[in-house]
């Protein structure tokens, strides 16, 4: 099988995998559990592809799947997590081809024992600018 079910029916799982994708690219580090990261892994890397594209159609395309979270800056001003996207995440992996997320292990949850992991962006390249 292609994916993993996650114990969930199709539509519970595109909604839980949606307000996870939302919520890494918010805070750009979440901690979940590890089936749940390698899931998500797949959909963020996506992502993060199209706002490599940039163009009208990929905005749209993730606009599918992010959702419309309004996030307050330190300055006060608010954007958008897709805004944030396109704008922050997507430029630090310009010259990156693939592989924008980590995982990172730490340990068991004491309630059930599931294997608890940190998925996060990996550090892009900072983004510079050439005079010519």
């Amino acid at each position: 099988m292609g994916y993993r079910k996650l114990g969930r029916t199709s539509d519970q799982r595109k909604a839980m995998l949606r307000d996870l994708a939302t919520s890494l690219i918010v805070s750009e580090r979440i901690t979940t559990t590890e089936d749940r990261a390698k899931e998500l892994r797949k959909l963020a890397d996506r992502l993060v592809t199209l706002g490599k594209r940039g163009d009208l159609a990929a905005k749209r395309r993730a606009g599918q799947t992010v959702r419309n979270v309004e996030i307050i800056n330190e300055d006060g001003s608010t954007s958008y997590a897709l805004q944030k996207l396109f704008e922050d995440i997507a430029p630090r992996f310009a010259d990156r081809q693939g592989g924008y997320t980590s995982i990172k292990k730490l340990g068991t949850r004491r309630g059930d024992g599931a294997e608890l992991v940190i998925i996060e962006f990996v550090e892009g390249a900072p983004v510079t600018t050439e005079e010519a």
